[in-house]
């Protein structure tokens, strides 16, 4: 078994997000000794936003530039760490009221065309339903259901669109929101996004 743990938030050892995924982590571990993990922290070492010079030099025969050819395939280290893990692990702070742009720019070297989904007559079809992923959504306020900020998240909702594109359909999300109301309040949320990662199933 293969696990990939992926943190996007840039505050370190101050991330509710980072805290609660390496909890989660930690849990599978116990329960799976044998697991192999691989761990990309995104803020400390970023990868290089999409290019077009990069989708020309993944292309067949392409000629590429030394610099080119490095993020070609940096591209297509992070596509099969990701194709090779059985479950994948998400830390994805709420920024401005979407992803960080690390976590961004992760996500776009994952979507691939004819390896993670494809087209066809009907539209799009996601290519790699059988992946378990768990995500940490933090959030500084509150964007839940029936707030009156709900619609201005598009973190959760923007991450599960894009899951669901490549075919897995039902993310296990759990969610720490309203951080940045006081010390209390983070304290509540913290407390019970471990809550919720202490009760994962180990499959």
């Amino acid at each position: 078994m293969k696990l990939l743990h992926v943190d996007g938030s840039i505050l370190g050892p101050h991330s509710v997000s980072r805290t609660v995924s390496a909890a989660i982590v930690d849990r599978l571990r116990a329960q799976h000794p044998g697991f192999e993990v691989i761990y990309r922290d995104l803020a400390g070492t970023p990868l290089p936003h999409l290019s077009g010079a990069v989708l020309a030099g993944a292309q067949p025969n392409a000629t590429n530039t030394p610099d080119v050819q490095h993020d070609v395939e940096l591209g297509r280290q992070v596509l099969e760490e990701f194709l090779a893990a059985d479950i994948v692990v998400i830390g994805a702070p709420l920024y401005n009221f979407t992803l960080s742009s690390q976590l961004k720019a992760w996500i776009d070297r994952i979507l691939v065309a004819g390896v993670t989904f494809r087209y066809g007559p009907s539209g799009a079809e996601g290519l790699v339903g059988g992946k378990r992923v768990i995500a940490v959504v933090s959030r500084g306020g509150l964007y839940g259901p029936g707030t009156p900020a709900a619609a201005a998240e598009h973190a959760e909702t923007y991450l599960r669109t894009v899951l669901a594109f490549i075919g897995i359909t039902a993310p296990e999300v759990i969610v720490a929101e309203g951080i940045a109301l006081g010390p209390e309040a983070r304290e509540r949320a913290l407390a019970g996004a471990l809550d919720a990662a202490s009760a994962l199933k180990a499959a």
